[in-house]
């Protein structure tokens, strides 16, 4: 296992881009497919992606908020405290990266952005206490863990049909989240890798005597802007006394909670808004001043700026997709093959396929899912089965996809290149589990 994870780390060593270029190389792909594949003229595929390129950005400011804030309450001294308690128990190196796999996919399952922030910085505690972990690898075991919301509340495609008049209910109607991750067969899944991926993680860490990269003991020396908050406190002056007022804090953070409880009373559904509107007002309250919580959110932005930036290419990407029915093809290439008991299967792929030119569930729903559903009613497939399929391709190639990493090389100061071998792994393991399950789920109910 350790020379397999040697090779493919050397491999994208030498071979693997940053994730600004990977999104430019992606882009120049699909503008080749469209034009090959498609026989798209070129004027038409530029302008389908340049009024794609902004498509967006509402979206984009969703995702940046909730890692930026994410970042907030997952460094707030309450869940701080919580973690330095863990990690003190923590004293060999497997141990901690089994550790940082749980904790990035417990906090993934129950809210995606919550446990992309909060894995990397329980991996980085750990490799700062626990001598001899291998820096590169715990940052990639935290990681790995984000696959879990793919089966967790907060995924994006199972929650988005359970919620009455969404885009596709007119093909499909309402699927309750009972038929989807609450199903036995999804809830089996989650436990099958909850389980099994921080044993394959500590698995892969390097032996006594291999050669091991250890965490710079330097790497939180900047920390200007909790620093700042802090002698502001100091000052006694009517300004400081209101930026650092634990009042104010509570005030509008009662507020806001009073809020997610009207909403909820009213019969509304949980959506993205309302899950960055709750982890807003939470941390504002757990960070306890107007001040503390500025600081510490200046330091959560660092995490996003590679979202702001390659988000719109991804949305070209997309729009060139689905303008040019390459999204189709790229489907209708596994369909055709599909019985009604392996289409989840051959959604599973595509999906897998397709995540590497539109990473956001959400936006890849909207251009396959309605391919995907045409296929389920066509051949008799079950339409929860067809719907996690998408969802789990999704999930799955996140793990190779380097757009969702980057808050996590943000946080650990890792290029991709450093944790890619390692996610390879997790990757085919991860696809192991999925392929058995939607195999055996299809097989079983048709």
């Amino acid at each position: 296992m350790n020379k397999l994870a040697s090779f493919f780390t050397e491999l994208m060593r030498k071979y693997l881009p940053d994730p600004f270029v990977f999104a430019i190389a992606l882009t120049l792909l699909t503008v080749l497919l469209a034009m090959g594949v498609e026989g798209q003229a070129l004027p038409q595929i530029t302008r389908e992606w340049g009024k794609g390129f902004w498509s967006l950005l509402a979206f984009t400011t969703q995702m940046a908020v909730i890692l930026a804030m994410g970042y907030v309450l997952a460094t707030a001294p309450l869940t701080d405290r919580f973690l330095d308690r863990i990690v003190s128990h923590v004293h060999n190196p497997r141990t901690a990266i089994i550790v940082a796999t749980l904790v990035g996919g417990v906090g993934s399952y129950l809210n995606w952005g919550f446990g992309l922030v909060i894995g990397g910085v329980v991996a980085k505690k750990l490799a700062l206490k626990v001598k001899g972990v291998h820096y590169p690898l715990i940052i990639a075991a935290a990681y790995s863990g984000f696959t879990m919301y793919g089966l967790g509340l907060s995924a994006s495609i199972p929650v988005l049909v359970a919620t009455p008049g969404h885009p596709t209910s007119g093909q499909m109607g309402v699927i309750p989240l009972s038929e989807t991750i609450f199903s036995v067969p999804m809830l089996i899944t989650s436990l099958v890798i909850i389980v099994t991926l921080p044993l394959l993680n500590a698995w892969l860490h390097p032996k006594q005597g291999d050669k091991i990269v250890e965490v710079d003991p330097n790497i939180d020396r900047d920390n200007g802007p909790a620093a700042a908050g802090h002698n502001a406190a100091a000052e006694n002056t009517i300004a400081s006394r209101l930026n650092n007022s634990r009042i104010l804090s509570l005030l509008i953070g009662l507020l806001g909670i009073a809020y997610v409880v009207f909403y909820f009373m009213d019969g509304k559904s949980l959506d993205l808004n309302l899950i960055n509107f709750i982890i807003l007002f939470l941390g504002i309250i757990l960070l306890g001043t107007p001040a503390a919580y500025v600081a510490k959110l200046n330091e959560g932005i660092k995490t996003i700026s590679g979202i702001i930036l390659q988000y719109p290419f991804y949305a070209g990407i997309m729009a060139i997709m689905a303008g040019s029915g390459l999204v189709t093809t790229i489907s209708k290439i596994f369909v055709d093959v599909a019985t009604p008991g392996t289409l989840p299967f051959w959604g599973l792929i595509s999906s897998f396929v397709i995540n590497f030119f539109a990473p956001s569930a959400g936006g890849h729903w909207v251009i396959q899912g309605p391919f995907m559903i045409d296929a389920a009613k066509e051949i008799g497939s079950a339409l929860n089965q067809t719907t996690m399929s998408v969802m789990l391709g999704n999930a799955w190639n996140d793990l190779i996809q380097p757009f969702w990493i980057l808050p996590a090389l943000a946080l650990s100061k890792l290029k991709l290149r450093d944790v890619m071998g390692y996610t390879v792994i997790m990757m085919i393991w991860v696809g192991i589990v999925h392929i058995t399950a939607v195999l055996a789920w299809g097989m079983l109910t048709h």
